[in-house]
């Protein structure tokens, strides 16, 4: 049976990542970037691209590394700790998986944009409150060769800055996906200031022209391209969560062994010990079970659903469990934007809604042991 520990090789590149961002993208890199109103950092962006982060799903053949799904989770969980923000997951990791599913010299082209970081995608799915593909309204309604696209989608993650989308529609009964550049005439922006201080946008579609070569896959049959990129981000969002979750648990413990009361560590009171140990539990425990669905991923992606949808709901329920107990073994502090813990809240509040929340995968998660 494999152990669910991190290999050498995903322990390498974990350290080399956390040096990386320790010192280009610490939580106060985020805080100078909300003051500033900012939602993007293209410099962020880009050194990551030179590190080859962006092509960590890309084949080697377009100018990626090829690492996979295990190595891509590992990255995703040390940017979570510090909160970087960057257009990794919605590019590398699920525009990349789409693209893949396509054999065609178009895609190719595409995967090797996103390698050179000359490209970066968005996603656009969600339509209400929650995350349902099936309940797409929006109409893509044929037009000679090609497609004219109407409607609106929202809490599209980087929508604002990138530099395509991945649109989903439907075509009469079926959805079908599109490949768009986010500047096509027709396409309106609406950027939204989230309070994890990242970029989003609702986007409105008024009659845009799509060509049938932008058709990601075969017309009516979005899923099987959607499913495994959806999956993969799926996976990777539950990783960087998990890696919020570690570092609101570092931040909060650094914080028990300074702050003092009755002239002792409040770290020494055995309460707080407890809860504290407790939380390690549960991070540990949530840990092994996203470098299953990373694995799960890589090795056996056809029957991935139930590991990915359990490191999701898993995930969501850790990060929230470690922001909350971090606020309040914080005191009254940690409520103060002084402190870093609200930036880790407000992150795991977002992420925990994005691509399904803890209902919507613990639905997939019963219904698969028959409930």
């Amino acid at each position: 049976m494999e152990k669910l520990v991190k290999s050498e090789e995903e322990t390498l590149l974990a350290d080399a990542a956390r040096g990386f961002l320790d010192d280009a993208a610490p939580v106060s890199r985020l805080r100078e970037m909300r003051d500033a109103g900012k939602t993007y950092d293209p410099e962020l962006w880009k050194s990551m691209v030179d590190m080859g982060w962006a092509g960590i799903l890309v084949p080697e053949s377009a100018g990626g590394s090829d690492m996979g799904h295990a190595a891509a989770c590992v990255l995703a969980e040390e940017m979570g700790k510090t909160l970087a923000a960057s257009p990794f997951l919605s590019t590398a990791v699920i525009a990349a998986t789409a693209l893949r599913q396509v054999t065609d010299q178009r895609a190719s082209e595409a995967l090797a944009r996103i390698a050179s970081g000359d490209a970066t995608y968005a996603l656009a799915v969600d339509e209400s409150a929650k995350f349902d593909p099936a309940k797409t309204r929006m109409e893509a309604r044929a037009e000679g060769n090609g497609f004219r696209l109407s409607g609106q989608k929202k809490f599209v993650a980087d929508g604002g800055n990138a530099d395509r989308l991945l649109v989903l529609a439907r075509t009469g009964e079926d959805l079908t996906l599109f490949d768009l550049p986010a500047d096509r005439e027709g396409i309106s922006r609406d950027g939204k200031e989230m309070i994890d201080s990242r970029d989003s946008a609702d986007i409105r579609f008024n009659d845009v022209a799509a060509t049938g070569d932008e058709v990601l896959g075969q017309v009516g049959e979005a899923m099987a391209v959607l499913r495994p990129a959806l999956e993969a981000g799926q996976a990777a969002l539950a990783a960087e969560m998990t890696g919020l979750a570690a570092g609101a648990l570092g931040t909060t413990i650094e914080y028990l062994k300074e702050r003092k009361q009755f002239g002792v560590p409040i770290g020494a009171f055995q309460a707080l010990q407890h809860r504290a140990a407790h939380l390690w539990c549960e991070c540990e425990v949530t840990a092994s079970a996203i470098l299953h669905a990373g694995r799960m991923l890589d090795n056996d992606p056809e029957n991935a659903t139930l590991a990915v949808s359990l490191a999701k709901a898993r995930a969501s329920d850790t990060a929230q469990r470690a922001v909350q107990e971090g606020v309040q073994m914080h005191g009254g502090i940690g409520m103060t934007d002084a402190f870093d813990m609200g930036f880790y809240m407000k992150r795991a509040r977002v992420a925990a809604e994005w691509l399904g929340d803890y209902g919507y995968h613990a639905n997939i998660v019963a219904q698969s042991r028959g409930f």
